[in-house]
């Protein structure tokens, strides 16, 4: 199976549970070797900007990510490729010196935002997932996020999340639901959709073994 691997892509709004319906597929196919690629870590190089420029960087625009090298990863690992995946430093709103080495695998796991933005990234994929949760929900596991894992105040969260966040995904994350293979209603607590996606996920896998 090797020789023809499958592109899995799970995308949905900050908060929306993308990360809990990954989490299942790859406990589900432990079995099956899986590479798990973040859209986040594609975030454009922005060292040749000062760091107050940097800072303005909106995180939830399309032209905030390196599509074009994450498109080219993405072929590297379907022609059985190793890939050095960049890492992103959230600290210095840059990329990093570091890498992270991955090799070809028969399932790839593609989470992200705005992965169903692009026409020819979405043409990658095998299975495409939206994750669907409501705004309210979505702003609370945000807030308590970034609160706990990044010292945020909860003034700042709420001010990005009105001016930014909010107008970004209506604008570009959440129309591109109408791409999807499977929409989940509320993440990984979907047992009924998980376990559809986990049923055309097998029938992929085998239909690529013949």
């Amino acid at each position: 199976m090797r020789n023809c691997p499958i592109i899995i892509g799970v995308t949905g709004g900050t908060g929306s549970g993308k990360t809990s319906v990954t989490r299942k597929i790859m406990a589900d196919y432990e079995d099956v070797s899986l590479a798990y690629i973040e859209q986040d870590a594609y975030y454009k190089d922005q060292s040749h900007l000062s760091f107050e420029e940097r800072i303005k960087t909106n995180y939830d625009h399309p032209l905030a990510f390196d599509t074009d090298l994450l498109k080219s990863h993405l072929n590297q690992l379907l022609n059985n490729e190793a890939i050095d995946m960049p890492v992103y430093d959230y600290t210095q709103h840059t990329r990093s010196q570091q890498t992270v080495h991955i090799e070809p695998r028969d399932v790839i796991i593609l989470e992200g935002i705005l992965i169903l933005y692009d026409e020819e990234l979405r043409d990658l994929m095998d299975i495409k997932v939206y994750v669907d949760t409501d705004d309210d929900i979505r702003i609370i596991r945000r807030i308590e996020r970034d609160m706990a894992e990044r010292g945020r105040s909860l003034e700042s969260i709420i001010k990005q999340y009105t001016e930014v966040v909010k107008p970004m995904h209506e604008q570009f994350i959440e129309p591109t639901k109408k791409y999807a293979d499977l929409i989940i209603p509320e993440g990984g607590k979907n047992l009924v959709a998980i376990d559809l996606m986990r049923t055309k996920i097998e029938s992929i896998l085998e239909d690529k073994k013949k």
